[in-house]
């Protein structure tokens, strides 16, 4: 038996072998990530192969620039054990199919954020870098925790330094003392600290304090090499402020919006469409506005792409509508999120952690998709499927 195995391994090894290895990399990098992890069950040769660095960074670089967006979706149920799926859009728009993929079972962690393939995760005391298609994970050195605080955590790539980071801004409660036992939920944020890591080194380093408020969770921008969020200075205003972060420099600064954006008509939320840092926008009628910054820190350059008018999915308007407060059920369009721009220009949403939505802005029409085994409630991350780690260099 052995004897064959060895004789099989032998005639598949000489095989790739008279292949030039342009063409093997042609080949095999155009292949779903689930396709070669099962190649790599073929023979150690095929392993060697799939496990290549050049391979995956080639692989990398054809899932990325792929005709159509994918995403990890995390079912937002414990009792679901916090189950991953993966939505890929490649044959959307040649076929109008949509791969929706159950992925194994990792760990019982809470997706944070995704980047180059690799995912950030956590739970109650640890954060983890993990690939959730060949299951290898790093589990990163410790945060000394406080009794009480509050936090957000990013997770970013630099494609100069070629570093991964992973940024922490802890926000420090004051503890109150009530009934003779301590009281965390009555007493107010205190203090900032910012801590970030870079992958590979050993502990985190506090680099200072921060004058913005990220306790709220929210998606970021990595554009430039910068993580961008919202945040508002304080409760009494609904204006938001677009802050970045250098992930080379490590240094917070205020990015300016366009002058239209006054008090009723504020910055949503943020996202990255066709490389362009992009936010939405909504107000008093009801219509959600993208805008797209064209030249990155030129304050004119920002545009308003396009305007999506108010919706409610069917979905929604099925289900008890009991579950969201007064202001989401009158104003849906102020829980709208952008996901992305497909190849054929009709808009990705996302309503209220509940439905994914195709927008046509040509007809103005909503198609609602519905996929076997899609979590009830879930959170979704843009995300390549890829089989990518740590000390591969991206192209």
């Amino acid at each position: 038996m052995s004897k064959l195995v060895k004789t099989s391994e032998q005639q598949t090894s000489n095989m790739m072998e008279k292949l030039p290895q342009e063409i093997i990399l042609g080949i095999l990098s155009r292949l779903p990530p689930t396709s070669l992890l099962q190649s790599m069950l073929v023979c150690r040769a095929w392993r060697r192969l799939i496990r290549d660095p050049l391979l995956v960074a080639t692989h990398f670089s054809h899932m990325a620039d792929k005709d159509g967006p994918s995403f990890i979706f995390q079912s937002n149920r414990p009792s679901s054990s916090y189950q991953l799926f993966f939505i890929d859009f490649s044959d959307f728009h040649s076929q109008g199919k949509v791969m929706f993929k159950k992925l194994p079972d990792l760990m019982s962690i809470y997706l944070v954020d995704s980047c180059n393939g690799l995912l950030c995760m956590r739970d109650a005391r640890w954060i983890y870098i993990c690939n959730p298609f060949t299951r290898v994970y790093l589990q990163l050195p410790k945060l000394v925790n406080y009794p009480a605080q509050v936090g957000h955590i990013a997770f970013g790539f630099h494609q100069t330094t070629k570093q991964y980071k992973v940024i922490q801004v802890v926000y420090l409660r004051q503890l109150v003392l009530l009934g003779g036992r301590i009281d965390v939920a009555t007493s107010t944020l205190v203090q900032s600290q910012v801590h970030v890591l870079t992958i590979g080194d050993p502990s985190w380093r506090h680099i200072g304090t921060l004058p913005y408020d990220l306790t709220r969770p929210m998606p970021k921008a990595l554009v430039n090499g910068r993580l961008h969020w919202l945040s508002k200075p304080n409760n009494d205003t609904t204006a938001s402020i677009l802050i970045s972060f250098d992930l080379e420099t490590e240094q917070f600064q205020e990015v300016a919006k366009p002058d239209c954006c006054g008090s009723n008509r504020c910055f949503h939320h943020l996202m990255v469409l066709r490389g362009f840092l992009s936010a939405g926008a909504y107000h008093d009628n009801d219509e959600l506005e993208v805008w797209v910054m064209k030249e990155y820190g030129i304050k004119e350059s920002w545009i308003k792409e396009f305007t999506i008018g108010n919706h409610l999915p069917p979905t929604l308007q099925q289900n008890d509508l009991l579950h969201f407060n007064m202001a989401k059920a009158r104003f849906p369009n102020s829980s709208v999120r952008v996901l992305c721009i497909l190849r054929n220009d009709e808009i990705l949403l996302e309503y209220l952690n509940r439905v994914v939505v195709v927008f046509d802005p040509r007809h103005g029409t909503f198609k609602e998709l519905t996929f076997d085994a899609m979590p009830h409630w879930y959170k979704i991350v843009v995300h390549v499927g890829s089989l990518n780690w740590i000390h591969i260099p991206v192209c």
